[in-house]
């Protein structure tokens, strides 16, 4: 059985989000995914990231916890902010739903979470924070 884990701790720095996709996509090399895979992942933690950054603590800063897990060929991917918390988490998850309000964001990042991962669910109180759990195994579309 393979296992490990890591953690990550930043700023919400939009400068950091760069630094996370390539630390994570390090970390899960150790389980020699695909291209592909590496993709899914580092595209899915950008969306996460980001959320928390421009929705999560808008114009103000905080931290952002990253949490990462393999079993097996398994991996899961947690990204915790402390920022106001989603209201209605159900209809944020609805495709081009944004709470952004100049135009700049499409309102398409828990889709694209959904589209690269296996399993993701979020969990938010609104003026404590938001978690955001994704889970992927590797290795599936081998034949």
């Amino acid at each position: 059985m393979r296992e490990n884990e890591a953690k990550i701790e930043i700023i919400s720095k939009s400068e950091n989000e760069a630094f996370v996709r390539a630390a994570v996509s390090a970390f899960f090399m150790q389980l020699d995914p695909t291209i592909e895979e590496i993709s899914d992942i580092k595209t899915a933690v950008s969306e996460a990231v980001t959320n928390s950054i421009v929705h999560g603590y808008a114009e103000k800063k905080g931290k952002i916890y990253i949490d990462l897990y393999i079993k097996d060929d398994k991996i899961k991917i947690v990204v915790k902010d402390n920022g106001c918390g989603i209201l209605n988490v159900k209809e944020a998850m609805q495709p081009l739903f944004t709470t952004n309000t100049d135009g700049e964001r499409s309102g398409m990042g828990f889709t694209v979470m959904e589209t690269f991962m296996d399993n993701i669910s979020v969990h938010s109180i609104v003026d404590v924070g938001t978690k955001v759990t994704m889970e992927k195994t590797l290795g599936k579309n081998m034949l």
